[in-house]
């Protein structure tokens, strides 16, 4: 399993916002600039992040993103999820995999299965706060 750049950014993304809220709006540019990502490439991911109700939008002046939880609430697997086509590390695990003809023999599936749900759990047990305290953060890659 690889996360891609729009995994990543997503992330980044929110760590920013959460960082920088004082309850207000922040405006993506400040967001872009700070993370030094193009807000041609935010703008691909924002609407996942807003249709998922992970952050809300307010044009005009004053206007920006901010999140629509406290930040203990975001679980990185959740947004992973959100953000990735497959989090499954093959093929047969993947949501509305059709049922494998092998399975029942296959050697390796249980292997799969297992990592698939160190992933989960692993991911799972991470959130945005986790991720915002300094001491933590190079246990991180994103």
């Amino acid at each position: 399993m690889m996360i891609s750049t729009r995994g990543r950014y997503a992330l980044r993304v929110l760590i920013d916002i959460a960082e920088h809220t004082d309850g207000g709006f922040i405006p993506m540019k400040e967001v872009a600039a700070r993370q030094d990502i193009s807000l041609k490439y935010l703008e691909k991911i924002l609407p996942v992040l807003t249709k998922n109700n992970l952050i809300e939008g307010q044009q005009g002046k004053g206007g920006g993103y901010r999140l629509t939880k406290d930040p203990d609430e975001y679980r990185v697997y959740d947004i992973l999820l959100l953000t990735e086509e497959e989090l499954a590390p093959v093929a047969c695990l993947a949501e509305n995999a059709k049922p494998c003809e092998r399975a029942a023999g296959c050697r390796t599936l249980a292997m799969w299965e297992k990592f698939h749900k160190m992933t989960k759990d692993f991911f799972s047990g991470i959130t945005l706060s986790d991720l915002m305290r300094t001491d933590a953060g190079d246990m991180y890659v994103i």
